[in-house]
């Protein structure tokens, strides 16, 4: 990704939007004793589109902006965040996306990781939170509900930072001289057609 000063402020609304609409809309849903998490999805398709920095820092910035929102230790959400975008980003760097299962996969996989981690921070902070096979379910359930909230978060997120993502780019560019070459060879039969014939163009 060619991260511009357009496409920072595209992200940073991004980020703001989607910590907005966790803390509004989505902590008020219930799905099988779970509330849903949109947060780690963004990091990670920002982590999968930007590479591991881009995550890096968009998981960082997201936790400390939901810790403060939320007047919690600062700190805990970012370090859970920054580490799941932080490996989006270096599996994008490592491997290509070749299925379009596997964002959907391993949004579920580090949704699941970042809520564990996120549930040993606060252990080992000595924050009061109930320990029993109900969390765990609930950590299970939140990655089975990352992957369909996947599905139309990522390709919403590629459109969004699409004039900045290098493969489509370099796709794009691509494109140009082959159009405009393939019109060449039609006025040149053309024109060759017509000097034999004997027929000059009016």
């Amino acid at each position: 990704m060619i991260v511009t000063w357009r496409i920072g402020i595209r992200i940073a609304v991004i980020v703001v939007v989607t910590i907005v609409l966790q803390i509004s809309f989505f902590s008020y849903l219930s799905f099988f004793g779970t509330t849903p998490n949109v947060i780690p999805l963004i990091v990670v398709s920002l982590g999968l589109l930007g590479g591991g920095m881009v995550g890096a820092v968009c998981g960082f910035a997201s936790g400390l902006l939901l810790d403060s929102a939320l007047l919690q230790t600062l700190g805990v959400s970012s370090l859970v965040l920054l580490s799941a975008g932080y490996l989006a980003g270096r599996y994008r760097e490592g491997a290509e996306i070749s299925n379009s299962l596997i964002p959907l996969l391993l949004a579920g996989a580090l949704t699941t990781g970042a809520a564990a981690g996120f549930a040993a921070i606060q252990l080992m902070l000595g924050v009061r939170t109930p320990v029993s096979l109900l969390v765990l379910r609930e950590i299970f359930v939140q990655g089975l509900l990352a992957v369909v909230l996947m599905i139309p978060i990522y390709p919403l997120i590629r459109w969004a930072l699409r004039p900045a993502i290098v493969d489509d780019v370099a796709f794009r560019s691509a494109r140009t001289p082959i159009t405009a070459g393939a019109s060449r060879p039609r006025r040149v039969r053309g024109r060759r057609m017509r000097r034999a014939t004997g027929v000059s163009r009016p």
